[in-house]
């Protein structure tokens, strides 16, 4: 009896268990069928698919995560009535989301129905909650459809009645559709009530603004601001940014010293403007800025800074105006001398040191009293290991003029190993490779480089991919390297100031290696020591050796905007100038002197430069 009394419970409790699995196994079986319906949609196979989606019950059909892949099956085999009631059925089920007005439009869009779409849309946009403004703009981005997204921020902005709501997500559709002056204006709108935006739209114009023409339009504009609303700083620091990104460095001065001065912050802005230009080799704009400082703010913080620069910027300046002038070198020795009288030989004016030192072993040949001014340096009571070991670099560069090698390379291995995995200790690791490469040990000089190529400071990179380039190209098909080791003593002479030696050197090796891949860097090099001599007319016809021959592509850029800096500053041929730089624009479209061939253009053709 008991026997059966349990036997018979244990048939009633698998029913009831079996009751309870129910619902459980019937979700289970309906959500493989969806997955195999998507599966068969993502096939193509959209009568399957639909016959899948068509046996789930109404609410799921139109559920959010099923909806889509339901409406492209029938749409896939052109059933735009079923589409269209599959949608409304969806409407009537969650009346609140006005995306779903996004999605009826787009059955008319593939229906060809481009009336019926547009309606649809414009009913949307009436109808528009205003909390659902970018929910409905995110649809119609996800349906390629930008105006609308465009167009459903703008409605959004009526309803929120202010003039800058939404503002970055219009100058991102902007950006994309390259509606330049609708980009413009929004950026100018959106910095008007809200200057911490000011990042994000120097960030959006430097990756919209292509053309010299909307640089151009924008820093019109910028300008008309300033003198409208000289209360409000962020137009003249819009400006000055702009101004910086055209190297319009006499106008960004402008704005830089208004803005010290409303910000008094003592000259800081416009020291940061002339290193900028001094950077760029615009020592003209550098100098007026440093000299701003300088006679603007005596005995404030950023004097003696600005004071340093300013003679170590004449002196750039010098140096690269050929052929050099050593009466003018001499005027600048002076000028350093007197900076170190008048704000004494500390850490702080260490950098004079260096550049006096550097004045005088390279381009004075007085390599004994350099050597006194480092050793000077080195040994400054609480000068930090940074100073010292700059100064060890420039100590180690004169004992390779001096033809020293050993000394030199064990200066540079020194800081390299107190600065490694740092710019510094990269530095000292280039200069090392160079020194291998002067000897002719190119193995040893590409295992530096090796390692230089991945270094974090980018014109380190590049010197030592250029280099390592070099090295590569010529010793592929001459592995032992005999050409290049002539190529290496020439560049030792360049380095050390000997410049007719190593014009004969270049001679030399034209002559004992015609048609060799080192020709074209060759002609390049020896065109460029012609310049520093003053022979105008024979750098000039070097160059177009190059610019005139295809095979020369590599260099082609280069020559040509070389050759233009020739006739604009030591030539003075304005004219011939100006079809060079057009020629670099125009032919060499991706070269990296492009920019500075556009602004040197304009200049020469007389377009007005603020």
């Amino acid at each position: 009896m008991k026997k059966s009394l349990r036997l018979g419970m244990g048939k009633v409790g698998l029913a009831v268990l079996l009751l309870a699995a129910g619902p459980v196994v019937a979700q289970v079986q309906e959500d493989s069928q969806v997955q195999l319906a998507r599966e068969y949609e993502r096939k193509g196979e959209h009568e399957k698919a639909a016959f899948l989606f068509g046996r789930l019950r109404n609410d799921e059909q139109t559920a959010p995560n099923i909806l889509p892949d339901y409406l492209a099956a029938l749409q896939g085999l052109k059933r735009p009535k079923d589409a269209e009631k599959l949608v409304r059925r969806a409407q009537k089920q969650r009346p609140q989301e006005a995306t779903l007005g996004v999605t009826l439009g787009q059955v008319y869009a593939q229906a060809a129905d481009e009336l019926a779409a547009r309606k649809q849309w414009e009913r949307v946009l009436t109808q528009l909650p205003p909390e659902q403004v970018v929910a409905v703009a995110t649809e119609f981005q996800k349906l390629a459809l930008p105006d609308w997204a465009i167009l459903t921020y703008l409605r959004g902005r009526e309803l929120a009645r202010s003039e800058t709501e939404f503002g970055p997500q219009l100058i991102q559709l902007y950006t994309q559709q390259a509606q330049t002056d609708k980009l413009m204006a929004e950026t100018l709108r959106l910095v008007q009530d809200d200057e911490r935006q000011l990042p994000f739209v120097r960030n959006m114009l430097q990756n919209s603004l292509q053309d010299d023409k909307d640089f151009a339009t924008l820093e019109k504009e910028l300008l008309s601001l300033v003198q409208k609303n000289p209360e409000r700083p962020v137009y003249s620091e819009l400006l000055l940014w702009l101004q910086v990104q055209r190297r319009d460095f006499t106008g960004a001065l402008v704005q830089a010293k208004a803005l010290d001065r409303r910000g008094r912050t003592e000259g800081q802005r416009v020291l940061e403007v002339a290193e900028i230009a001094r950077r760029n080799k615009d020592y003209e704009s550098a100098i007026e800025g440093y000299d701003y400082v300088v006679r603007e703010y005596r005995n404030r913080p950023y004097y003696a800074l600005a004071r340093q620069r300013l003679v170590q910027t004449r002196e750039d300046q010098v140096r690269n105006t050929y052929p050099v002038n050593p009466a003018q070198l001499r005027s600048l020795l002076q000028e350093y001398e007197q900076v170190l009288t008048d704000l004494g030989r500390t850490p702080d004016t260490a950098p004079v040191l260096r550049s006096m030192a550097a004045l005088r072993a390279f381009q004075l040949d007085e390599k004994e009293p350099a050597m006194k001014l480092l050793n000077e340096v080195i040994a400054m009571p609480r000068a930090s290991l940074d100073v010292v070991d700059q100064a060890k670099i420039d100590l180690a560069d004169i004992y390779l003029l001096r033809a020293e090698p050993w000394e030199a390379t064990l200066l540079y291995s020194q800081v390299e190993k107190s600065h490694k995995d740092t710019p510094l200790g990269y530095d000292a690791k280039l200069r090392n490779a160079r020194l291998s490469y002067f000897a002719g040990d190119f193995k040893l000089a590409q295992s530096h480089l090796d390692i230089l190529k991945q270094a974090t400071s980018r014109e380190i990179a590049n010197d030592a991919m250029q280099l390592s380039l070099l090295i590569t190209d010529n010793t592929a098909m001459d592995t032992a390297g005999v050409a290049l080791r002539d190529y290496a003593v020439v560049e030792q002479q360049v380095f050390q100031n000997k410049l007719p030696e190593a014009l004969r050197g270049l001679d030399a090796l034209l002559a004992k290696y015609p048609g060799h891949a080192l020709q074209d860097d060759a002609w390049y090099l020896k065109a460029q020591l012609q310049r520093r001599t003053g022979d105008y007319p024979g750098a000039l016809s070097t160059l177009e050796r190059i610019t005139g021959n295809p095979k020369y592509d590599v260099l082609s850029d280069d020559a040509l905007f070389l050759a233009a800096l020739i006739q604009q500053e030591n030539v003075q041929d304005r004219e011939k100038a100006q079809q060079l730089y057009n020629q670099v624009i125009t032919k060499y479209p991706g070269s990296i002197y492009v920019a500075e061939a556009r602004k040197r253009f304009r200049q020469l053709r007389g377009d007005a430069v603020n």
